[in-house]
């Protein structure tokens, strides 16, 4: 369809792309009135190879509550399970739907195949960027703030596709400062943190990265993550020890005073956060987990009724 677009990558995002889905995102969550049905008559596939709590029910409810249908296909449901190649899948998908929104561990270069055929392909996780929730998150941090220029961000654990995500999108804010502090062998990929320091010298932000827990900077926010995301393994049997220094707790919080706790989720209470600082009064964590619906329904209305 020529008034269709594809999110696969914050990569192929515009700035006007960018700032209008987070802007979209935060007018959804502010004014019910927002919320009328662009996409009455259209049909959403939503196939998850990959388990999700968030990203699938907000994808599935946004595309009910702006008037689309939805089918939903589970791992064992396609068949590519029987050996029907990728590109057939994808040109009979194609043919029906008038979007996709797919999970999946595998490579984006798939999304982009199955783009080729299928209108509105939304990547809602890969195993290397997990654009979606950037997204999420910005609108998150524009509706606590007012503003995303100049806005501090540390964030700790493991550097998985939420930390390369968020490495490609707040960068592009002039003024913005984010400091990744990672275990050793467990930090962003070269590429990515080479990507958002040149886009950190291209707007007039700061990218960092660390592999320890001294000398923490000013941040407004902390931001957490699982330390064994979402469709992963560690080789290392000893991981556990090397990701304990990383725990975000009181004592954590406390040197960086003033500043809001954010977490993609789900989290594990006593490993990379303690009970006291997830439900705590600093914590906006599943305040940025109903983002998640008002962002996706921004994205599919930017994909295909915008």
């Amino acid at each position: 369809m020529a008034d269709t677009r594809h999110v696969i990558s914050l990569r192929d995002l515009t700035d006007a792309d960018l700032a209008w889905m987070v802007r979209r995102a935060g007018e959804i969550a502010v004014d019910p009135t927002a919320r009328h049905e662009p996409l009455r008559g259209r049909v959403i596939g939503v196939y998850f190879t990959k388990t999700s709590t968030r990203t699938r029910t907000s994808f599935t409810t946004g595309a009910l509550r702006l008037g689309a249908r939805v089918i939903t296909y589970g791992p064992g449901d396609l068949q590519l399970n029987t050996g029907e190649s990728l590109e057939d899948t994808a040109r009979v998908l194609g043919g029906m739907l008038d979007g996709l929104v797919i999970r999946t561990a595998g490579d984006p270069d798939e999304m982009r195949l199955i783009a080729e055929y299928c209108p509105a392909v939304v990547n809602a996780m890969s195993a290397d960027e997990h654009p979606t929730q950037a997204l999420a998150d910005l609108a998150t941090l524009r509706a606590r703030f007012g503003r995303l220029n100049g806005l501090r961000l540390l964030y700790v654990g493991e550097g998985n596709n939420t930390a390369a995500a968020l490495a490609l999108a707040l960068p592009r804010f002039p003024g913005t400062a984010i400091e990744f502090r990672t275990p050793k062998g467990y930090g962003l990929a070269p590429k990515v943190l080479a990507e958002a320091r040149t886009l950190a010298g291209r707007y007039g932000s700061w990218v960092g990265e660390r592999h320890d827990m001294e000398s923490l900077p000013e941040a407004d926010v902390v931001y957490g993550t699982r330390w064994n995301t979402t469709g992963t393994s560690k080789t290392d049997p000893n991981w556990r020890r090397d990701f304990a220094p990383f725990q975000v707790n009181a004592a954590v919080m406390a040197r960086c005073p003033g500043a809001f706790f954010m977490h993609d989720l789900p989290a594990h209470r006593g490993e990379e956060v303690t009970a006291d600082v997830l439900d705590g009064p600093a914590s906006i964590a599943f305040e940025q987990a109903r983002f998640k619906l008002h962002s996706a329904m921004a994205v599919l209305e930017w994909c295909l009724a915008r």
